[in-house]
């Protein structure tokens, strides 16, 4: 019995260490510890009853570990606050002021299309549109868009660079050629589009420019032959 409950025990805290080192993706609305309850709950409910050769008194003290575990790791959740930040994790402030934090992008497994994902399930399409975005701990996104953020949101813009790669799918769409982009880095100083974060560009000729490291930039232009979507 000493042996299943310190298992038990092992596998728990395993579990719980792995499901933090995921990162928020994995993580969904819940907390890491509440998900790991689930899925070790759902878990040792079923071998008992699947296999008749284990005892089943030996899935209801596991259970009974598992829930006295979940007590003793809300408690410390509610009550040490240095701790609520190592078993719950901190929000990831992963847009500010000046334009998307890589780090913590990157800190949480996710990428710069998995940002505007979120963003445009939030109901903003162009980066410009906010000020702050972040992910809370629980993996819920949220997002302080600017004021009379509407209004740069007149066309939906492409993402053209992606962490230093074109998308040659968007460059279809948009009907415009690498090279036009690559002038255009040129003339505001990027030697080398591996340094680019992200950039997008909308119908109306509003480009979005971050380079790694540096402060986000709009810019306006004309695209060949007058084109617009």
């Amino acid at each position: 019995m000493t042996l299943v409950i310190l298992r038990t025990a092992i596998i728990y805290v395993t579990l719980l260490i792995i499901m933090r080192l995921m990162g928020k993706r994995q993580i969904g609305e819940m907390q890491p510890f509440e998900l790991v309850i689930t899925l070790l709950i759902a878990e040792l409910a079923c071998i008992p009853m699947a296999d008749a050769s284990i005892p089943l008194l030996y899935g209801i003290i596991a259970v009974v570990t598992i829930y006295v575990l979940h007590e003793i790791v809300t408690l410390l959740d509610l009550k040490v606050k240095p701790l609520k930040s190592l078993i719950s994790g901190k929000p990831s402030l992963v847009v500010n002021k000046n334009g998307i934090d890589d780090y913590q992008l990157k800190k949480n497994n996710l990428d710069v299309s998995d940002l505007i994902e979120s963003l445009r399930a939030a109901g903003y399409f162009s980066l410009d549109s906010i000020d702050y975005a972040l992910y809370e701990s629980n993996g819920k996104f949220s997002a302080l868009p600017k004021e009379n953020y509407e209004e740069t949101q007149t066309s939906l813009p492409l993402v053209i660079i992606d962490n230093g790669k074109y998308d040659r799918k968007n460059l279809q769409i948009a009907g415009l050629g690498q090279e036009f982009f690559d002038e255009l880095l040129k003339k505001e100083g990027v030697k080398r589009v591996k340094k680019v974060l992200v950039l997008t560009a909308d119908g109306r000729g509003k480009i979005y420019l971050q380079v790694k490291g540096e402060r986000f930039r709009t810019l306006q232009t004309e695209y060949p032959g007058g084109r617009t979507w």
